[in-house]
């Protein structure tokens, strides 16, 4: 099996702060935490994402970064009021992706969406992410084509907006191949349609610790996708789409 690079997960740290999102708090989940389940999996690098629960905080991610090494990634929220200054700190400190959550909130929202993504893609050569339903892709499609370089969370979530995903993949949008119980299809042949529109989109990603999610990752979810992807479609999904976009 290839190495893999995780994609998405989070960390979230007893020592610094966190905001309710809906009356939510998350289990504290360390780095230490994150290292003794993914170590085991074969996972040597990722993607640190920022949570609506942690706002625009950037110490934990800086923390945690440092913690990781050089083979991790942070993908952060952030007002639209940031600084280029600001930008190239984050940037120093390994943030490379800008993450829009219009599922939850946390974030900025879709007014600021163009603006901020080319701002970041200018200063920094950052792509953004975005944590939305399919079902609400198609309106804002014509949009989204427009951006630099941009990501969406967790297979879109809906089988209904899945013709629009699609779509974006072809386009070039990656799609992470996170999350695999918050969607309401049946992930496999899912995974199959996103790889045949564009071999280069899917990013696999544990979603660790699963904050929320009907069912959390599990061990098996890596060899459902070597199953569904093939040897060459797996190592991709697995390791080089995901090592391009972030490095």
């Amino acid at each position: 099996m290839p190495p893999i690079f995780d994609a998405h997960c989070h960390i979230i740290d007893s020592a610094y702060p966190l905001i309710p999102n809906n009356g939510y708090l998350p289990d504290f989940f360390s780095v230490d935490d994150y290292l003794s389940r993914a170590e085991p999996l074969g996972i040597v690098g990722g993607a640190v994402v920022s949570g609506s629960f942690q706002g625009f905080d950037q110490t934990y991610l800086i923390a945690a970064l440092k913690r990781l090494g050089p083979g991790f990634v942070g993908v952060t929220q952030l007002p639209a009021s940031v600084t280029d200054a600001e930008l190239q700190t984050l940037h120093q400190h390994g943030v490379r992706a800008l993450r829009f959550n219009l599922k939850r909130g946390g974030s900025e929202q879709l007014d600021q969406l163009e603006t901020l993504a080319r701002r970041v893609y200018e200063q920094v050569g950052w792509h953004s992410e975005l944590y939305i339903d399919s079902r609400e892709l198609e309106a804002i499609e014509t949009r989204l084509r427009r951006l630099p370089a941009l990501s969406i969370d967790h297979l879109g979530l809906s089988h209904e907006g899945l013709p629009c995903l699609l779509r974006l993949a072809e386009h070039g949008v990656r799609v992470k191949a996170c999350g695999f119980g918050r969607v309401d299809f049946a992930v496999p042949h899912v995974l199959q349609q996103i790889h045949s529109a564009n071999p280069n989109v899917l990013m696999f990603g544990t979603d660790l610790p699963s904050t929320r999610a009907p069912r959390p990752f599990a061990d098996n979810d890596i060899p459902l996708l070597i199953d569904a992807l093939g040897e060459d479609g797996a190592r991709r999904a697995l390791w080089q789409n995901a090592r391009a976009f972030y490095f």
